[in-house]
């Protein structure tokens, strides 16, 4: 027989009484996530362009919020959360070891490229 859905989201913290409330409440949250960032794209307040770990605050503002949506979209629309520990920790830290050595490529490959054009000239031969 199949078991019930856990209708609450953020660990507890908002309950729902069916499964249509729980997919309204998940609508809403990811929304004011994804409003979150897209006012900081649109405004792009002045504390956030600060450079931190050679990139701007808001652009790692826009990576960490991306990441978390992935994982919540995983975490809830995919039942993660109902699936053993070891295949959870399988799929979700894969999924967020991979993602974070996409990024890390992503910059030191852009870096580089930015280098090339920015001084005419390679850096360093690989």
């Amino acid at each position: 027989m199949a078991h019930a859905h856990k209708l609450e989201i953020l660990r507890g913290l908002i309950k729902f009484k069916s499964n249509t409330q729980k997919i309204w409440g998940v609508l809403i949250l990811l929304s004011i996530v994804t409003a979150v960032e897209v006012g900081l794209g649109i405004v792009k307040p002045e504390w956030s362009m600060i450079k931190v770990l050679g990139m701007k605050l808001l652009n790692w503002i826009f990576i960490i919020l991306t990441v978390v949506k992935a994982y919540y979209i995983t975490w809830d629309f995919m039942h993660m959360r109902d699936e053993t520990k070891g295949l959870r920790r399988a799929v979700v830290w894969t999924s967020i070891f991979l993602i974070l050595y996409l990024i890390f490529i992503l910059l030191q490959e852009g870096g580089y490229v930015f280098n090339v054009y920015d001084d005419g000239f390679i850096k360093r031969d690989f």
